[in-house]
């Protein structure tokens, strides 16, 4: 172990196997250590900070391991205001955002008319949200339109969202680091972009979420927390198969934001490469992509509440509690209803 001190930061390096070096920083108020790891998974680094001592390469080296056997594609975004810690792994990656587009949506909304809203866009509000409907989210907008869509990701400095040019909602371009970053905005105190009322409105839709919806980043979490979150899925047709990512598999995305008690964290979790098997139900795809989110959920929230997190193979949702019905969206086209099939994990 070295350690050099320049300018009053003391810097340690301290090697953790399999975890890659950890740096340990001290910060000027000779009080606050700022620990930091890294691990290398399929090509790409896993990162996390963290002012608890031990925390950073705890999570670290456990989200590895629940994503190491997973065929999945996946992108990490998470915050800890509590512990002050951040996780990434390959945070900027862009998706389909499937239904994770929605809160933006709500929140374009707000910035345009407050919390002054109409009953029927309270009405269309509430069923874009917690039941996920997608024709009331088109309905919002096209009132919005693309330009105050738009306007509310430049307030939110959400510059890695693009929305689809043809107006497909579900085709907008994200990624975990700006849904991360929407998390934050919704949770924190800073009224520049949307007021204390505007953002408790968006939170407690996200709160009132249907149970069926409640799968994926809610996996794990204490049971004394106050868990919003909102969902996305689709599977992209066969038109795109020249794109190795885009053969019909399950584009499946969880975001969270765990709030109450001494709880104040943000998780999103984006994937593709759900892929069905020849002669399978399409269920198959959607499932496995759930399968992963909830794999890595479990493994965070043990790690961030080890007294209050159920271990990674516990259950995930209530017995006879399942995902709601899955939804294809073909490129340049609504939404399309998925032939039921009864499927596996």
């Amino acid at each position: 172990m070295t350690s050099a001190a320049t300018s009053g930061v003391v810097a340690l390096a301290i090697f953790v196997n399999p975890v890659l070096p950890v740096a340990v920083k001290a910060t000027p108020d000779h009080a606050r250590r700022i620990e930091t790891a890294t691990q290398r998974l399929k090509g790409r680094p896993i990162e996390c900070t963290s002012g608890k001592t031990g925390l950073a390469g705890s999570l670290v080296r456990s989200m590895a391991k629940s994503l190491k056997n997973r065929e999945s594609r996946s992108s990490i975004s998470l915050y800890d205001r509590t512990t002050r810690t951040s996780c990434t792994y390959r945070a900027d990656a862009h998706y389909d955002s499937a239904s994770t587009v929605k809160p933006i949506v709500l929140g374009a909304l707000l910035l345009a008319r407050g919390t002054r809203l109409t009953k029927s866009e309270r009405k269309l509000a509430r069923e874009m949200i917690v039941s996920s409907d997608n024709d009331a989210t088109y309905v919002l907008w096209k009132v919005l339109g693309r330009h105050h869509i738009q306007e509310f990701l430049d307030e939110a400095e959400m510059d890695d969202t693009d929305l689809n040019r043809a107006g497909v909602m579900g085709l907008t371009q994200i990624t975990a680091r700006d849904q991360a970053k929407l998390l934050r905005l919704l949770t924190g105190d800073d009224d520049s972009v949307l007021d204390a009322e505007e953002r408790a409105y968006i939170l407690r839709l996200m709160r009132d979420v249907q149970d069926d919806q409640r799968w994926g980043t809610p996996a794990g979490a204490p049971t004394d927390a106050v868990v919003q979150v909102k969902n996305g899925w689709l599977q992209r047709s066969e038109s795109g198969i020249k794109n190795p990512w885009d053969r019909g598999d399950w584009k499946v995305h969880s975001m969270s934001a765990v709030t109450g008690s001494s709880y104040d964290y943000g998780l999103v979790i984006l994937t593709e490469n759900n892929r069905v098997p020849e002669g399978e139900s399409p269920d198959v795809g959607y499932e496995y992509g759930t399968r992963t989110i909830e794999r890595v959920a479990k493994a965070i929230h043990h790690e961030l509440n080890p007294e209050r997190s159920p271990a990674l193979h516990q259950a995930s949702r209530p017995v006879g509690t399942t995902p709601s019905a899955p939804a294809t969206v073909s490129p340049g086209l609504g939404p399309q209803p998925a032939s039921p099939g009864s499927g596996r994990r």
